[in-house]
């Protein structure tokens, strides 16, 4: 077994522990187990889209909600041991890449989703999107949020978005309150990457984009990024005997009056 550094600080010390950074962690396993919640387990993903590796996820929630995080703590050493095995099951999640058509942003990777917004206290925010190489609309409204089947769940369902089965091969575009209120939500194929970029108009300033609500970036005014499908999708270990349909109802409260 490899700690991750910061794990490794809460242990009493021992000097067989083999310990390595979070970043490096991927490369040096056969399978991450994730304690925390969903917060913790999008920030391994985004370590093991950018070690290029393809090995199981196993998250298990110490949180609170957790969609991601959907295995219990009485569930942990079963759902380890099934890993082990080889008995587990997987679902493939589509990962989402964005890249700048120019050099002011690196490529980034992320499971839920990416969110265009504006600087704290700014005006309203004017993107045109395209899909493919069609125009879309110009939407003027908060921000923009760019979601993954995983991620319809996320932001996307706080901001008005629709739940997508994560089996599905989509994208999902919602606007953050719209300016105009026949701005909705749209499903897309995966397969046809979405172009976003502030109006020439606002050239002069800038926008922020926020990966997974991790990590966000400042990026000026007139910058095309585009968003698509990432090349290889996480491997997420799932809980045996539940579906996605029981995680829904359990978590959205479905099964209350």
């Amino acid at each position: 077994m490899v700690w991750s550094d910061a794990a490794a600080a809460l242990l009493p010390p021992a000097e067989d522990r083999w310990v390595s950074s979070a970043d490096d962690l991927p490369r040096t396993v056969d399978v991450v187990l994730v304690l925390g919640g969903d917060g913790t387990l999008l920030g391994m993903a985004g370590r093991i889209a950018a070690a290029n590796v393809d090995i199981p996820l196993l998250g298990v929630n110490f949180g609170s909600l957790g969609f991601l995080t959907e295995i219990t703590r009485p569930e942990l050493f079963t759902s380890l041991d099934a890993v082990i095995a080889g008995s587990a099951t997987h679902d493939e999640r589509m990962l989402l890449r964005a890249r700048s058509l120019g050099t002011a942003m690196a490529s980034h990777v992320a499971l839920n989703d990416m969110v265009f917004s504006r600087p704290s206290g700014a005006r309203m925010l004017e993107l045109g999107v395209w899909v493919g190489d069609q125009f879309v609309t110009t939407i003027r409204a908060d921000g923009l949020i760019v979601a993954s089947p995983t991620g319809s769940t996320a932001y996307n369902l706080s901001a008005g978005g629709p739940i997508v089965h994560p089996a599905m091969d989509a994208l999902v575009l919602t606007p953050i309150a719209p300016h105009t209120l026949s701005n909705r939500p749209i499903v897309i194929p995966a397969e046809r990457d979405v172009r976003v970029r502030m109006t020439s108009a606002q050239q002069a300033d800038r926008m922020l984009v926020t990966f997974d609500g991790q990590t966000t970036l400042d990026v000026p005014g007139g910058t095309d990024i585009v968003v698509g499908r990432a090349p290889r999708p996480l491997r997420l270990v799932r809980a045996s005997g539940r579906s996605y349909f029981d995680v829904l109802r359990e978590k959205l409260g479905w099964h209350q009056r």
